[in-house]
């Protein structure tokens, strides 16, 4: 969908990208190729624009095309960049200034990174350059900022948070009723939520329950290959609104979680918390 976009060229709205199509150019080589039914100065514009964005799709460059692209088109960004992609998600102990990361799950399409506090929780720092356009669910106003504050890191990678990209399609509230409208089940985990994350890190902290770690990690975990089936299926379902339907993509096959869910610290944290 990438070289079919022409919105993020000065000059060029959703509108006049759609009349773009009409005539036939619906890619940026035929746009180098034709000529376009546009003003002299606006033509002139649209051939610079695909002639410098044939050339940033060919470097793989995702900020180019981040910063030029309007907000709610920066969905069309993911299959081109889709191998440098991080699913990411975090978890901490409140939502506060004074609160830290207690875990941090980032999925990249074939591996799971995880991340704890007191164990390996820095070794992010390192890790970030390596996912150049991030995916998450309200990441631009919470996951990010909180990791720039608690971490050091600048987080200025290309960035899709999910949370708009939903809520443009009419799926409101956060991420687990998403996930619901969407029809994703998360079995077992259905039941917990951010609250029952920071539980279930304070009972860890509290007993030294590695059971209660890995029920969060898995919790965390589930979150992030989450997000890759929304992605897909919200780019689906926007793709499918333009010209370009057939370069909807068939859904993966989500990996097993490597983390086992305990039902009896779970069931002892929800106890805490009815009481």
């Amino acid at each position: 969908m990438l070289k079919q976009t022409f919105c993020h060229i000065k000059g060029v709205s959703e509108a006049g990208e759609q009349k773009l199509w009409a005539a036939g150019f619906d890619s940026w080589e035929k746009v180098l190729d034709g000529d376009l039914p546009l003003g002299g100065a606006l033509a002139d514009s649209v051939r610079q624009g695909a002639e410098v964005s044939l050339k940033h799709f060919e470097r793989k460059n995702p900020l180019y095309f981040y910063h030029a692209l309007p907000s709610n088109q920066l969905w069309r960004m993911f299959p081109m960049f889709r191998d440098r992609v991080g699913y990411l998600d975090i978890e901490t102990t409140g939502l506060g200034q004074g609160d830290s990361i207690t875990t941090m799950v980032v999925y990249d399409g074939r591996e799971i990174h995880s991340y704890v506090q007191g164990d390996n929780l820095n070794d992010f720092c390192y890790d970030a350059r390596k996912f150049e356009l991030l995916v998450t669910y309200n990441g631009k106003t919470f996951d990010l900022p909180f990791i720039r504050r608690y971490l050091r890191v600048p987080m200025q990678q290309a960035h899709i948070d999910l949370r708009y990209v939903l809520r443009s399609l009419g799926y409101k509230g956060g991420l687990k009723s998403c996930e619901r409208q969407m029809g994703i089940d998360r079995g077992g985990l259905k039941d917990v939520d951010g609250y029952t994350a920071v539980l279930l890190w304070g009972d860890y902290k509290r007993r030294g329950n590695a059971r209660a770690l890995e029920t969060l990690l898995a919790y965390n975990t589930e979150d992030v290959i989450n997000l890759e089936v929304l992605m897909i299926l919200a780019y689906n379902l926007l793709v499918s609104q333009t010209p370009f339907a057939h370069l909807q993509i068939n859904l993966p096959t989500s990996p097993e979680i490597p983390f086992q869910v305990d039902d009896e610290t779970l069931d002892g944290v929800r106890g805490y918390r009815a009481w």
